[in-house]
């Protein structure tokens, strides 16, 4: 307790409140036992930890103390968003979606899709092979506005089928077209 007065009691100390109630539900604690809140908001912890002196024993390296804490980053996501701390296009995902057609066609859109990615367009390649359907109701359920078809035909052809999804408008585009395309 002394030392917990005299930490608190110097000039410039943390916003701290002690609260000797304080009980965490995991019995590796064999000391003093903390939690993190975030001020201005109505939550509980966001994060919390404490000392155990042998915890280490468990994993076959005995006779370690240490000091551990853990955040939950929903809370911490729930708190900025409370808060009003993230910036206004932060909920604006992917813009283009490849789709995933095969190694060959997915391989030259990897690369357009870097090339998009690098004029600071958000874009991505679906992760596997799939049907046409799943692709789209994919953009779909994600709103992504263009989907970008590379098969076989555009492959040999050095061209792309572009779709916006939002007006339904499908277009061929050479692939240095698509790159200068106002996608973004």
């Amino acid at each position: 307790m002394e030392e917990l007065e005299t930490i608190l009691g110097w000039p410039g100390s943390p916003d701290l409140v002690v609260d000797l109630t304080l009980a965490r539900g995991l019995n590796y604690y064999t000391g003093t036992i903390f939690e993190v809140k975030a001020i201005a908001v109505q939550m509980g912890s966001i994060g919390g930890g404490g000392r155990y002196d042998d915890l280490t024993g468990t994993f076959g390296v005995p006779g370690i103390p240490g000091v551990g804490v853990s955040f939950g980053v929903d809370r911490i996501y729930d708190v900025m968003e409370e808060l009003g701390l993230f910036p206004a296009d932060v909920h604006t995902g992917t813009r283009v979606l490849f789709f995933h057609l095969g190694d060959a066609e997915s391989r030259a859109s990897f690369g357009l899709m870097q090339q998009l990615r690098s004029r600071g367009v958000a874009a991505e390649l679906y992760h596997e092979q799939a049907k046409f359907d799943k692709q789209f109701k994919y953009a779909e359920k994600k709103g992504i506005k263009y989907v970008v078809i590379v098969g076989g035909e555009e492959l040999a052809g050095r061209t792309c089928k572009l779709k916006d999804l939002s007006t339904g408008q499908q277009s061929e585009l050479g692939w240095e077209e698509l790159l200068a395309a106002p996608l973004g």
